[in-house]
């Protein structure tokens, strides 16, 4: 336990051999539970994972093991995904009525002596999830590839408007921490199960009005390789990133005038980019179109709503 908080840590590994006991070795010893979750690796992670729990037996995916044991071994019987492997291991924490669950990736890049850092601020009463921030320090952010490091800011201002967390940064990163009743409040079920789950969790917080807080950390790469692949990670998080957006401002805004003016700008902006497309093919033939001026002024209101919108989002949500 930790100042009388009882801690549970989701650790999800795909083909991480060689780190994942090392991880399981390192954690705190006040952790009362960790939920090792293999999402079907092919190499020896999971003979890995069973060596460190308790019993010699691999329960269903998303069951806890039935000892009272540290370490519960989970595996999933097909490869699902970063965010499957997390919605995993948080249901069983959920289940065991665990009062603050972490996440730590696998591989070796998060330091579990920072944990703490992580803690107080729920343990505080002052936040219901906290996470890692490795971009708001320079020092830390240091170490962080050029291409990862854009990357990671243009994911930061699509989940900030996404979400309506204005102040967070760094969403992709995946350690952190959250409460018990911030856990019971959100759509664990409806959990995406790919690399945005990290996004994904963060608009499901504030439609259930929780609070969220960053906690800087160094960004750290060894030997480990990214399974991400960036052609499909892009488009599929992106769209995600959309369809919770609009859920966001169907859920909580749907009368409220920040909700009138995000739909004002979207509709508008849609509009005027067709009207712009059909004047541009009138140009090409020859005839004669005032779309063009309808374009423009369809525009305008479209970024004067959007603006407007953003305005009374970062007010509603500070």
């Amino acid at each position: 336990m930790y100042e009388g908080h009882t801690i549970g840590v989701v650790v999800p590994a795909y083909n991480e051999e060689g780190f994942v006991g090392d991880v399981l070795d390192s954690l705190p010893d006040f952790v009362d539970r960790v939920y090792a979750v293999d999402d079907a690796s092919t190499d020896g992670t999971w003979d890995e994972i069973r060596a460190h729990a308790a019993l010699e037996r691999a329960p269903r995916a998303g069951e806890s093991d039935d000892t009272d044991g540290q370490v519960v071994a989970i595996q999933h019987e097909v490869n699902r995904g970063a965010g499957a492997a997390i919605k995993t291991g948080y249901l069983a924490a959920r289940e065991d009525q665990t009062d603050i669950t972490v996440t730590i990736d696998a591989d070796g890049q998060m330091d579990p002596g920072m944990m703490t850092r992580f803690l107080d601020p729920i343990v505080a009463g002052d936040a219901d999830y906290a996470k890692g921030n490795r971009l708001s320090n320079p020092e830390f952010r240091h170490e962080m590839p050029r291409f990862r490091l854009l990357g990671n800011w243009m994911l930061t201002w699509l989940t900030r408007i996404a979400s309506g967390y204005w102040d967070v940064t760094d969403p992709q990163n995946g350690y952190t921490a959250i409460s018990l009743p911030a856990l019971e409040a959100i759509d664990l079920e409806g959990m995406y199960e790919y690399y945005g789950y990290c996004n994904d969790i963060l608009v499901k917080l504030n439609v259930a009005g929780m609070r969220v807080t960053d906690v800087d950390m160094p960004a750290t790469y060894g030997d480990e390789e990214s399974s991400i692949e960036y052609n499909d990670y892009v488009p599929k998080v992106s769209l995600m990133l959309l369809r919770n957006f609009l859920w966001r401002l169907g859920s909580r805004y749907r009368t409220h005038p920040l909700g009138i003016a995000y739909l004002v700008g979207i509709v508008s902006g849609v509009v005027g980019i067709a009207l712009g497309v059909r004047a541009a093919g009138a140009t090409l033939t020859g005839s004669e179109s005032d779309d063009g001026r309808k374009s423009l002024t369809s525009l305008v209101v479209g970024v004067v709503g959007i603006i407007v919108g953003v305005v009374l989002d970062r007010r509603e949500n500070t």
